[in-house]
């Protein structure tokens, strides 16, 4: 999956580069340079992600748990690997989707393009700093403040589902041990009646 990943990040990033795409002439009404250059952004964050979090790492963390399951170890990686990107980039979009995010940077690109042959004067502030000021910092900061109350929910809600899933992955790591412990016990009972038996067997008859 990380090799997927990889690959599509590769490609798109072969195509056009950043400067690239931060260079392209704004069209209004179609996926411009900056929406390109967010998404590839967000693409090679994804990679970089999964890169860190390889599979050698993950198991050096569960040694002891990859050597009794190796096969489920690496389903559950995979498993984990899937969530996290999945999960990542359904909060990127709702993240665009709250802060209007896409609309904005075509806004830019098409003020930017605008501005070039513009020959009146842009906007200049009134003379009184704190009126400017709110009126331009307060709907965003309003904005910001619901968005994040918002991310501050949804975020102690996946930490209470995290918390859960690692007390249960804790408790399978230990049963899992009980289990290898009593086959060992098992086993070594085993050993030990046969050696009875045999010694047994060989004994002279009287």
């Amino acid at each position: 999956m990380a090799e997927a990943s990889s690959v599509n990040v590769g490609s798109g990033c072969e195509e056009k580069g950043p400067e690239e795409l931060s260079q392209e002439p704004a069209r209004p009404g179609t996926n411009i340079s900056r929406v390109k250059l967010f998404d590839t952004m967000v693409d090679t964050f994804l990679q970089k992600l999964v890169a860190a979090g390889s599979f050698q790492r993950f198991t050096d963390c569960y040694k002891r748990f990859y050597q009794l399951q190796p096969e489920m170890t690496q389903r559950i990686y995979d498993k984990f690997v899937t969530q996290l990107q999945t999960s990542i980039q359904e909060e990127i979009s709702e993240i665009k989707a709250e802060g209007n995010l896409e609309a904005v940077l075509i806004a830019l690109d098409a003020i930017v393009e605008e501005s070039k042959d513009r020959k009146e004067q842009a906007w200049r502030p009134s003379g009184i700093p704190e009126k400017d000021l709110r009126s331009a910092m307060a709907p965003y900061l309003l904005q910001q403040r619901d968005a994040l109350q918002r991310r501050v929910q949804r975020q102690e809600a996946e930490n209470r589902q995290l918390a859960d899933a690692v007390l249960a992955g804790r408790r399978q790591l230990e049963e899992l041990q009980l289990q290898a412990q009593a086959r060992q016990q098992a086993w070594q009972a085993l050993h030990r009646e046969q050696k009875e038996l045999l010694a047994v067997l060989k004994e002279p008859e009287g």
